[in-house]
């Protein structure tokens, strides 16, 4: 099957499509597993943090920078890459990038000390950071939008794997041996994912046959230009400034401020991960039965009771650890799966690319200030213990805010644009 058929109408004229097409679930498949590298890539540095801190001899301010240089520097190569983004077949982009991730990648497993492993950071974020966009402008080249929740749901899924399958890994592999095998591992499935890529996945190429400007840096100026972009820009931009101050701390709040034994770090990421594997798929089922802003809404409600009681916790057992968790990972989940899908509805679709690494662009660098902004908020007790940690959820739930009543207008816009279609 053809790119070009998967692009087909076929939601408008005669009946909707209910299901996935072979094709369509093995492209599904692999770019999930796609998501699993590079998310996993990204997310490893939290639980990590509890054994770099002490290793390399840094603080936690060091180790926030050491985080957020990966986003700033995604954040960067966004905006670089925007401009290019709708020049190119997607499948030839998204292999250009996934190989630089992976050197990247290397580099940070043979770091020895603090600098080079933020150099590490930088050059993973640099290709690491587009790979996100050109996933998403392949979703929706290839999906109509009445299946993209289902879509987003399952690539969500990658996010949870990474906890079931890699951190408890990576965590076994620090403990036992030490964390530069973890970054080692990560290089070996990502060079198997390079291999599927180039392998099975069809030229996704439709777009360089409509009409777009010449010029790159024409193209990127028109794309961020564009009134209809800026509301759902600024939506990105919120939604990463909340979600990435709580994520780098994490590990460290949980063993100091929780009281959880460090041993049981892998035990609460399974669990979790196991839960988010079945909640991705059916919050992306949700969002395409029930409309993609309701079940956002859901999702904030569900993020800021949660982020609540998350910040104000002291010394609980494990069981009580692992329920908060998992609630916040569904009102997490429930925010960014349909939130994903319906500003997918946004850009025209000559500048697919170019607004989707604009997107991506604006959440790394937000996410990066708000990793920033978490490390200058607290600070860390004689004991271990993570201070004003209460002030971080409260930002968070003030964003959260913010953006519920943003994501009202987005969806509003693009029911006006699609006419009476349900988004």
């Amino acid at each position: 099957m053809t790119e070009q058929t998967l692009a087909a109408p076929i939601d408008d004229h005669g009946k909707r499509q209910r299901g996935f097409s072979r094709y369509q679930a093995l492209l599904i498949a692999l770019l999930t597993f796609t998501q699993f590298t590079i998310i996993l890539d990204f997310i490893i540095m939290s639980p990590l943090g509890a054994i770099l801190m002490p290793s390399l001899g840094i603080t936690a301010g060091q180790f926030g920078i050491a985080v957020s240089a990966y986003a700033f520097s995604a954040g960067l190569s966004g905006i670089l890459a925007a401009g290019f983004a709708d020049r190119f077949d997607r499948k030839r982009l998204l292999l250009f990038f996934y190989v630089g991730f992976t050197l990247g990648t290397a580099l940070c497993a043979a770091a020895q000390t603090y600098h080079v492993l933020l150099l590490g950071r930088i050059v993973t974020g640099l290709f690491g950071g587009v790979i996100g966009a050109v996933v998403l402008a392949i979703v929706t080249d290839l999906f109509p939008l009445h299946l993209r929740g289902r879509v987003m749901g399952f690539l969500q899924t990658a996010f949870a794997a990474s906890q079931v399958l890699g951190i408890p890994a990576g965590l076994f592999l620090a403990n036992h041996w030490n964390w530069h095998v973890c970054f080692a591992a990560i290089v070996v499935v990502s060079i198997a994912a390079i291999a599927i890529i180039a392998l099975v996945m069809e030229p996704v190429d439709a777009h360089l046959k409509l009409k777009q400007d010449r010029n790159p840096f024409h193209h990127l100026i028109a794309t961020i230009g564009e009134p209809r972009y800026t509301l759902a820009f600024a939506v990105t931009t919120l939604l990463a400034t909340g979600g990435y101050m709580l994520m780098p701390f994490s590990s460290a709040y949980t063993v100091h401020n929780l009281g959880i034994d460090i041993t049981h770090l892998p035990t609460i990421y399974l669990v979790s991960g196991l839960f988010s594997i079945v909640t991705g798929p059916l919050v992306g089922r949700a969002s395409d039965a029930f409309g993609k802003y309701p079940t956002f809404v859901f999702g904030c409600a569900m993020t800021v009771v949660m982020v609540l009681i998350y910040t104000h916790l002291g010394h609980v057992s494990l069981a009580t650890a692992i329920l908060v968790n998992v609630l916040m990972f569904v009102g997490i989940f429930s925010r960014m799966i349909p939130s994903q899908a319906l500003m997918s509805a946004i850009p025209d679709a000559s500048q697919r690319g170019s607004f989707s690494a604009v997107s991506a662009s604006l959440q790394q660098l937000s996410g990066g200030l708000g990793s920033v902004l978490a490390g200058a908020i607290i600070a860390q007790a004689p004991d271990g213990s993570l201070v004003h940690f209460d002030r971080i959820g409260y930002v968070v739930v003030a964003t959260t805010i913010v953006t519920l009543v943003m994501m009202y207008f987005v969806q509003k816009a693009v029911a006006e644009r699609m006419g009476k279609q349900v988004v």
